[in-house]
């Protein structure tokens, strides 16, 4: 447990304001659209972020679970701001403009809240620039970026603040840095982890000071979490005649998701730049089935529940035929 009755104390990286500089299309099963963000943080830094409305709402729902008034158990509650809500009916791109001010709104509030807010650690996930974020290439920012808000030091007056679950490390041996960026420590000293630089060298913080250090001097209590690519693949089969061929195709959608009918055969005519195809699985025999409808995909995604997959890689597999080719099913009685 720490003392914070300093905003001042929080770490560089902790982000302090952000506003959506634009929306760009994705391509899923079908298509949606991110809010591109640029993010500041206390140290000064700008970056940009790529979030969809669902990390909005999975982000509140654990806020809400963890620091809303219905959790006695944690001392630390507040009130917390109102997440815009879910549209099921409309034209996505319209939805996603007329969502804008409302979350700019939400953002803003969300980082004026008390400094344990702040630490979480799913809000510091939500706000850093992970490796898939920082590779991509913005199309447009056709925002006038609001100036940066002053941030306001609202934590209570000894207020106690539990950093446990921010990323760690404890110092094995005393390190004494060879230039201004390297962070000077003593053996036993508790480093919070603000990044990783290279897998020998780490970033952090401690008693105010932020600098990079070799990794082999501390033990890792707590690790960074796993960033996760939100690219998933969907392996295809090709048959044309007698030849097969194989190709996955990149889906930016969760493993778990079962697509409509619809979209997934518009997905696969635009990738084989067909139109007169079949969409097929293989069932518990090994027989090619036709899809025909959502309930067919849905008995598809439900008979490859608990099938060992790789990663990133969807359990179910696609197999696609010419549409008058009855010759791939097995009539035999």
């Amino acid at each position: 447990m720490y003392l914070m009755g300093d905003f001042e104390q929080l770490p560089d990286n902790i982000a302090i304001s952000a506003n959506i500089a634009d929306i760009e299309e994705k391509r899923g099963f079908t298509s949606y659209f991110v809010f591109v963000i640029e993010v500041k943080t206390k140290g000064g830094s700008k970056y940009l972020i790529y979030r969809r409305y669902r990390q909005f709402h999975a982000l509140q729902s654990k806020l809400e679970e963890r620091f809303g008034p219905e959790n006695k158990s944690n001392p630390f509650t507040c009130s917390l701001p109102t997440l815009p809500a879910k549209v099921y009916v409309g034209v996505k791109q319209e939805i996603a403009e007329m969502r804008i001010p409302a979350l700019n709104a939400y953002m803003k509030s969300l980082l004026s809240l008390p400094i344990w807010v702040l630490m979480d650690e799913d809000v510091r996930i939500f706000f850093y620039q992970s490796p898939y974020d920082s590779e991509q290439v913005p199309q447009a920012l056709r925002r006038l970026r609001p100036r940066t808000r002053k941030v306001k030091n609202e934590s209570p007056q000894d207020a106690i603040f539990d950093r446990m679950a921010a990323p760690r490390a404890e110092a094995l041996f005393d390190f004494t840095g060879n230039s201004k960026l390297e962070l000077n420590f003593k053996a036993g000293d508790v480093i919070i982890l603000l990044s990783r630089i290279n897998k020998d060298w780490l970033e952090g913080t401690v008693r105010g000071a932020t600098g990079i250090f070799p990794q082999s001097f501390v033990k890792i209590l707590k690790d960074f979490p796993e960033e996760e690519d939100p690219t998933n693949w969907l392996r295809c089969y090709y048959y044309e005649d007698t030849i097969s061929t194989t190709k996955d195709i990149a889906v930016e959608e969760e493993l778990s998701s079962t697509p409509l009918f619809k979209d997934l055969m518009q997905l696969m005519r635009r990738e084989f730049q067909r139109e007169d195809i079949a969409l097929n699985y293989r069932d518990a025999q090994g027989d090619l089935v036709r899809l025909l409808s959502d309930e067919d995909v849905g008995l598809m995604v439900k008979q490859a529940q608990g099938l060992p997959s790789q990663k990133h890689l969807f359990p179910w597999k696609l197999h696609i035929t010419q549409k008058d080719d009855y010759r791939v099913y097995n009539t035999v009685p």
